[in-house]
Parts: C-alpha cells; sequence; structure tokens
C-alpha cells in the first residue's frame, strides 16, 4: 500500500523523505493561473527515484463549462500538463470534474468531457492516466453526486478515464463513505487513487475544507477502509505541514496495515 502526501513542488523527493511517504502529488505550474509548466528541474531524478509521483492539473481546469472562452483553453491545457507530468514519470493527472453554469444543461457538461478525450486521442492520446476526482461543491458540479458520475462515466468511460476519490470531497458532497469504493467502482469500474482527507464541515455541506485525519467530521476508519477496499494508492492533502502530513501518513500505515 503506497500512502502519500500533496507536497510543494520546489524539492518533493526531500518532502517525501521528511514526511515517511512512498508517494508525492504536486502541481506542475500556479494551480490558479494557465501558464504551460516549465521543465521540472528534478524531472532526472524524479522518474529515477522509487517514490511514486503524481501531479495536479490546475484548478482553473474546466472543460464541462459551456463557456468556449473556458473550455477551449483547458482541454489544451489538460493535455500540456499530462505531457508534462509524462515526462517527470508521473503515474497520474489528477483534475477535477468541473461544472456547467447555472441555466446551462448539464447533459452538454458531461458530452464536453466526452469532446475532451476525444480531442486528447485526435492529439495522440494522453501518456499517462487521466484521473477525473469527485468535488465538494455546486449544485451544477459535474461529478459531486454520484448520479452525476454515472452519467459522466457514460461520456468519458470507453476513453479509458480513472477515477480519484477524495473522501472530504465525498462526505461535504453528500456522499456516505461507508462502502464508498464498491458504489464508485459499480459505476466507474476503477479506482485509481484515493485523496485520503478528512473535513473540517458536516455531511452534504459543500464545502470543500480539509483536516487532518482524526481533526474533523470523519471517522478515520471510514478513510482506511476506503483504501483497503481501493487496494489503491492514497494522497494525503492536508494541512499541518510536514508534522501534520506525517502524522496522517503514520496514522493510515497503522490502521491499514502496511
Amino acid at each position: 500500500m503506497r500512502i502519500g502526501a500533496h507536497v510543494d513542488p520546489a524539492e518533493p523527493l526531500v518532502a517525501a523523505t521528511a514526511r515517511g511517504a512512498d508517494a508525492v502529488q504536486f502541481f506542475l505550474a500556479d494551480p490558479q493561473g494557465w501558464k504551460t509548466p516549465a521543465p521540472h528541474p528534478d524531472a532526472a531524478a524524479l522518474k529515477a527515484s522509487e517514490v511514486d509521483v503524481y501531479i495536479h492539473a490546475p484548478y482553473v481546469i474546466n472543460v464541462a463549462t459551456l463557456n468556449n472562452r473556458i473550455r477551449i483553453p483547458s482541454r489544451k491545457l489538460l493535455l500540456t500538463h499530462a505531457r508534462a507530468a509524462a515526462e517527470i514519470g508521473a503515474k497520474g493527472l489528477i483534475v477535477h470534474g468541473g461544472h456547467v453554469n447555472a441555466g446551462d444543461d448539464i447533459a452538454v457538461g458531461f458530452d464536453n468531457w466526452r469532446k475532451t478525450f476525444a480531442y486528447m486521442e485526435k492529439e495522440g492520446g494522453p501518456p499517462l492516466p487521466i484521473l477525473i476526482e469527485n468535488t465538494a461543491g455546486g449544485d451544477h458540479a459535474i461529478a459531486r453526486r454520484f448520479d452525476n458520475l454515472a452519467r459522466l462515466w457514460d461520456a468519458v468511460g470507453e476513453f479509458g478515464a480513472g477515477f480519484c476519490l477524495d473522501t472530504c470531497h465525498a462526505h461535504a458532497g453528500g456522499e456516505e463513505l461507508l462502502n464508498i469504493v464498491d458504489r464508485v467502482k459499480s459505476i466507474t469500474g476503477r479506482v485509481d487513487l484515493i485523496h485520503a482527507n478528512d473535513s473540517k464541515d458536516g455531511f452534504d455541506s459543500g464545502r470543500d475544507r480539509h483536516d487532518n485525519l482524526g481533526s474533523g467530521k470523519i471517522d478515520p476508519d471510514l478513510v482506511v477502509a476506503a483504501i483497503r477496499a481501493a487496494g489503491a494508492p492514497a494522497i494525503v492533502e492536508t494541512p499541518g505541514g510536514v508534522e501534520g502530513q506525517a502524522a496522517d501518513i503514520a496514522l493510515l500505515r497503522e490502521r491499514a496495515g502496511s
């Protein structure tokens, strides 16, 4: 069982050692910006390392939207980040499901995801798995509620899309964590990565605020059960820097028996 943390991109391998992590996740560029990622200075070391690497796409990416001024640049930037992630040996690129605006037909949002994968296939295909992540809030979100997740997978499943399950997002988004992996796999057929996060806020709050395991509103044993059921690597995206994340990793290892 591989367990790691979301870290600063400057020295991810140093960060992994400090936390006792088997895996790291980080951004390749400003998560709130549209810039093309620059080559990572540690690319060779990351590729050669036994530490598993995952890259998170910028938050600004929204390939579901009906606004072409956002949708078209989003799908291009998604492919750009996928290529940059592959250059450092990453095992997957995580991207949020996105949303449509109030009054827009959400069915178009699902089809826009299909078009995004079709675009990437036309451009030679993504060089690593694209892991769509469930999100916490929004009445018009593509991947908050699992009924919408099923509609999304009807659109993208044929392209081999992967899935990242965030426990905080599921809890805050109104999806029970008990037996959640079975429910997800009945839709997607897979869970490629777990974002193992507690939540500062209550069930179905719609608020995306992560907390350290055991400090928030989620029973840590439910997070551990999800990791075991998925048989997938886990990344903590929790506060507290080295100390806080190292404690979360240690808790998961102890309770998961790895």
